[in-house]
């Protein structure tokens, strides 16, 4: 598809974004005009300075603009100074309950908060916490999740609903800014999608704070990338959203590289290649899902936006071979025809496409 025809049909399909209030967590803007960011979160222990910063590194290395380390007691807040001083991501501190924690966290040069301030303690501990993070310039994310809602509000409620989240999150907000803070940002997440996204319309229509989206406990690998396309997909379509974490049973990273597939298939962020491959029928004349994967696996290290079709036969692939950047359609008897910037080139071999595409795709790269 022609980019002037894409562009176009995008603009019909998405909503305007949501203009929010912009804030920095670190050096990486949320909200406001910038780009909607990728987040993950480590998932080994904290004290454990080695294996978090090795995790981190990994993070970067997929694409992650913001980490979340979780902070549950006193050895966790003094690994952080080392964590942050080897971190090449902006960090966000995650504490539920004490309050002393988020102060250490503060105190440790942290890049970000995620704390409910309506749930460790007193008015007087809260202010204490607002107070040291607005010297510091250190935003705070309420974060509201369905699993764990004050009873007060599931007896309102009758249950854990997209309201009830709405009004819990508000609660928070109005401690924060009763205390003369705004360097908030907001996430109401559920397990179930529709629940989510109902949330997330209801705060954007009641606040200009940047929104952090995603689904929570979405599930495996399988079942939770699937859930939070879904769910993601719908809000950030709507113009909702500012930052993404993709959360799931699995390898963290992958939770990265979902989220930049979420965002580069609306057309939001670019980077890295992108491979479109046929679903493969009888009228395949090579091994495309093999020769896609590996071509997928091997160029996951370049940051240059690239599009890449790896197709079976004559029928559609020589129209999708010319619309992407480097393009392989199957011929017969083994030949693939390969295609560069929209023209045919030559005839390859059906063995040698996934040398010759990751060739030509290193070369392209290099040359932008």
């Amino acid at each position: 598809m022609h980019r002037q025809t894409r562009a176009g049909i995008l603009q019909i399909m998405l909503k305007k974004r949501k203009k929010t209030k912009p804030i920095f967590i670190g050096n990486v803007g949320v909200g406001g005009s910038h780009p909607i960011s990728v987040q993950s979160m480590t998932n080994v222990p904290t004290d454990n300075v080695e294996a978090v910063a090795a995790q981190i590194c990994k993070f970067a290395a997929a694409g992650c603009e913001i980490v979340r380390v979780s902070v549950p007691d006193k050895q966790s807040a003094e690994a952080l100074p080392s964590i942050l001083e080897q971190s090449p991501l902006p960090i966000v501190a995650d504490i539920h309950f004490d309050y002393r924690l988020a102060l250490a966290a503060i105190d440790a040069g942290i890049h970000g908060l995620r704390i409910n301030p309506g749930n460790i303690g007193s008015r007087k501990r809260a202010e204490a916490v607002a107070k040291a993070a607005s010297q510091k310039s250190v935003p705070i994310r309420i974060g509201v999740n369905a699993g764990s809602l004050e009873k007060d509000l599931l007896q309102k409620f009758g249950g854990p609903t997209p309201e009830a989240m709405v009004e819990s999150a508000l609660g928070h907000v109005r401690i924060l800014e009763d205390l003369d803070f705004n360097a908030i940002k907001i996430s109401l997440k559920a397990s179930d999608v529709i629940s989510t996204v109902e949330a997330y319309r209801l705060m954007s229509k009641k606040c200009k704070y940047p929104l952090h989206l995603g689904i929570t406990e979405a599930g495996t690998l399988f079942t939770g990338t699937i859930k939070s396309s879904v769910g993601l997909g719908i809000l950030l379509a709507d113009g909702i959203g500012d930052t993404i974490r993709v959360s799931l049973s699995a390898d963290p990273v992958e939770e990265v590289r979902v989220g930049w597939e979420i965002l580069k298939s609306l057309d939001m962020r670019e980077r890295g290649v992108r491979v479109v491959a046929c679903p493969t029928c009888a009228r395949s004349n090579f091994d495309v899902s093999a020769a896609a994967t590996e071509i997928e696996r091997r160029l996951g290290d370049l940051l240059e936006p690239v599009k890449v079709a790896v197709m079976g036969c004559v029928v559609n692939g020589p129209g999708e071979a010319r619309q992407v950047d480097v393009g392989a359609a199957g011929l017969k008897k083994g030949k693939v025809a390969l295609y560069l910037k929209g023209k045919r080139v030559r005839t390859i071999n059906e063995d040698d496409v996934v040398d010759i595409v990751e060739k030509e795709v290193r070369t392209l790269a290099g040359k932008n």
